[in-house]
């Protein structure tokens, strides 16, 4: 997970995150990019010659100035300083092209690595963790966090190993230069980082402020334009504009202070640096008055001075990008080490499943102290129709979700075909259990593609005879480029009802034996549910279904019906038994109460 907020403003405003297990952190990074060890060695070894080559660069002008102010007609010794220099800054030009397309292909085989681990792992994840994590944030993972690590490996590795050597050569070259300048330099830096620090810490209360308020206004705009059919059936057009409006002018005043201390800190710290550059000049031409201090050591000291400032302050702002990079490297390796599903157990069975179903004194809660199924049992034989019904929050689709194992029962057992699920393998278990759900879920690609889903190797005829089993056909050939036509924005091209028979066929070309059915018809309207029960009805045919309807007019020819309540099941029959005993089921049915 993200570590605590704390430090200075990033690049983006936003608070710096700080990882709770740095050290640890690092060395999986590094477990990432010590494959390429050599090409790394190669690469730090450009940014330590390119930082020495850089303050030789500065230091060359010393004997160039020099040279000129003492000028004795000697043109060959200021030529060969100049063309030395010019090879210096050739060298300092062409080792950082070396090292960042070094770093580059380091860091993103590095990237390609966490993010493929990162991916098998999520595939790997039970139910639970989906259920219990919201899916944007897990999306974050891949996205800013990755990225976050692709810019700390591409650029910020050796900028700080660069900034390092930068400042510890400065130094050494000032004193080497003049120590009396140096100390004068080195007196003023903790003026520097003080007012650095102040700003800082200034700017990162408003920038904290400012993201809260944007986070108001985005979360309200998001609101009430989702929400705009609402909005205009109670006329409340005129007060979400005057909402706007204040949570908007809120987000204004926050912006103009963090933007303005956000802003002051380069011409603080520019000017402090400027004061620390004249005092430095001063006092140097004071030295070359009185004290025989040459001219070009007098130039390439006051260039270190005003210099000295610029490699701190990059390795502050580099700080912010290493401390963001940890915390999103941390968060993505959260959930590689979430635990997995269950692994299949040693002689685990791939038995050829026939379809019968038999819960025996199921027990099970989501978490420890909240019981939600109690001693459920029940049985369907080999193409049985077994119905759940109750109020919401019963438990019928924890049911389901525990049949084909989403999740593990506490106490219990449920068998297929007489044998534990437990002992079965997990992918053998779910390959022969196909699912339509209320909520429908279409994958980019085509009609054909979507379908086929079901089965990736079924051929062309048998995806066009699934559709025709789920009363889908009809409407496919209608489509522009019929079974070949594109899929947009998880079937934003289609309606319910053809999302809901296209999600139909695609558990028809499963030929799983066993069939959940969960509220699927509930979404649509009266006509397209009894064309969806046509075809609901021929994928039942030979298949044992578990069916969940609020609708009881979808199960009354089912074989038996389960009346569930508060996890525990109070009634079981057929649908005249049912009506005979005029118990909950029967003021259901006839309307006396209600599923809610």
């Amino acid at each position: 997970m993200a570590g605590p907020r704390g430090g200075g403003p990033g690049r983006t405003g936003m608070p710096i995150q700080k990882p709770k297990n740095m050290k640890g952190t690092i060395l999986r990074i590094w477990s990432y990019i010590s494959a390429d060890k050599p090409k790394l060695a190669i690469a730090m070894a450009c940014v330590v010659i390119n930082s020495i080559v850089n303050l030789a660069c500065s230091y060359m002008l010393r004997p160039i100035v020099n040279s000129i102010a003492d000028f004795d007609g000697n043109w060959g010794h200021l030529i060969s300083l100049m063309a030395c220099l010019a090879i210096l800054y050739v060298i300092a030009i062409a080792l950082p092209y070396l090292q960042m397309r070094i770093m580059l292909t380091i860091s993103q085989r590095a990237l390609q690595h966490i993010r493929q681990d990162l991916f098998d792992k999520v595939q790997k994840l039970p139910l639970r963790f989906y259920d219990t994590n919201n899916h944007g944030d897990v999306m974050s993972r891949f996205t800013n966090d990755i990225d976050n690590i692709g810019e700390m490996l591409n650029s910020t590795l050796s900028n700080l190993i660069n900034g390092f050597f930068t400042i510890v050569g400065t130094i050494f070259l000032m004193f080497y230069t003049n120590w009396i300048l140096a100390l004068v330099t080195l007196l003023l830096t903790p003026l520097l980082t003080w007012a650095g620090l102040t700003v800082a810490k200034l700017s990162r209360k408003h920038y904290k402020a400012q993201q809260e308020s944007l986070g108001a206004l985005n979360g309200y705009i998001e609101e009430i334009i989702t929400g705009q059919k609402v909005v205009k059936v109670f006329c409340h057009e005129d007060k979400a504009m005057e909402d706007f409006v204040v949570k908007n002018r809120d987000l204004r005043k926050k912006q103009i202070k963090a933007q303005f201390f956000g802003g002051i800190m380069g011409p603080v710290m520019g000017n402090l640096s400027q004061v620390n550059y004249s005092l430095t000049a001063m006092i140097g031409g004071i030295l070359c008055v009185l004290r025989g201090f040459d001219v070009g050591g007098l130039t390439v000291f006051v260039s270190y001075s005003r210099n000295f400032s610029r490699p701190i302050n990059e390795l502050s702002m580099q700080m912010t990008t290493v401390f963001s990079a940890l915390a999103g490297a941390e968060r993505a390796f959260a959930v590689m080490d979430t635990e997995p599903e269950p692994e299949d157990k040693d002689g685990a069975l791939d038995p050829v499943i026939d379809g019968s179903i038999t819960l025996e004194n199921v027990t099970f809660g989501y978490e420890p102290d909240k019981t939600i199924l109690k001693n459920i049992s029940f049985y369907a034989k080999k193409g049985q129709k077994i119905a759940l019904v109750g109020s919401t929050g019963a438990g019928k689709t924890t049911i389901t979700n525990l049949v084909n194992r989403f999740y593990d029962i506490d106490e219990g057992r449920i068998l297929i075909d007489g044998i534990d699920i437990k002992d079965i393998k997990m992918e053998t278990l779910r390959r022969n259990i196909a699912f339509v759900l209320q909520d429908t879920h279409l994958f980019t690609g085509t009609v054909r593609e979507n379908i086929r889903y079901g089965r990736p190797d079924a051929t062309d005829a048998e995806v066009e005879q699934a559709a025709k089993m789920a009363s889908a056909h009809s409407f496919i050939v209608r489509l522009e480029k019929g079974y070949d036509t594109m899929i947009e924005g998880d079937g934003a091209n289609l309606s319910q009802g053809q999302r809901q028979l296209l999600n139909i066929a695609r558990a028809a070309i499963s030929k799983a034996p066993i069939l959940v059915l969960d509220e699927a018809t509930s979404s649509v309207d009266t006509r397209t549910e009894k064309q969806i029960e046509k075809g609901m009805d021929r994928l039942m045919a030979e298949r044992t279904t578990i069916v969940i309807a609020h609708r009881l007019s979808t199960v009354r020819n089912a074989n038996a019906i389960m009346v569930l309540e508060h996890g525990e099941i109070i009634e079981r029959g057929d649908h005249d038994d049912l009506l005979a005993q005029k118990g909950r089921y029967y003021n259901l049915y006839t309307g006396l109460s209600q599923l809610d």
